[in-house]
């Protein structure tokens, strides 16, 4: 079960950071927190790239390595939780979540995420 979560997340942030790069740019940019020094797009562009590795390294890291890529998939969402906050703050529609009912609920699947990353990429303890 851990196995098939981690590339199951994995291939999500590969879909996720293409879409960042290709097809979903704009909607992206609703995300991006006032507060960021880099322009939208750029940080876009670079959180895309980011989950392109991250969700390669999900899906392709050996096993002694798994823990480490779990970690900062885990911290990776953590970071990037102010831009779900700043869009249910700003109320800005993206993604299908124009209201604020959605954008709040939305704010509750990051912890399983980080959760998510973290289980997935630790085995059995002995």
């Amino acid at each position: 079960m851990r196995s098939f979560l981690r590339v199951l997340l994995g291939l999500a942030l590969v879909f996720a950071g293409t879409s960042h790069l290709i097809f979903a740019r704009k909607e992206f940019t609703a995300q991006v927190p006032e507060f960021v020094p880099l322009s939208e797009d750029t940080t876009v562009l670079a959180s895309g790239v980011a989950e392109i590795t991250l969700g390669s390294a999900l899906v392709l890291a050996p096993k002694p390595a798994r823990r480490f890529v779990g970690s900062a998939a885990a911290l990776f969402f953590t970071v990037i939780f102010p831009g779900n906050l700043s869009q249910w703050v700003n109320r800005r529609d993206a993604f299908g979540l124009d209201s604020d009912e959605k954008r709040v609920a939305r704010l509750f699947g990051q912890p399983l995420l980080i959760a998510a990353a973290l289980w997935s990429t630790r085995g059995r303890r002995s």
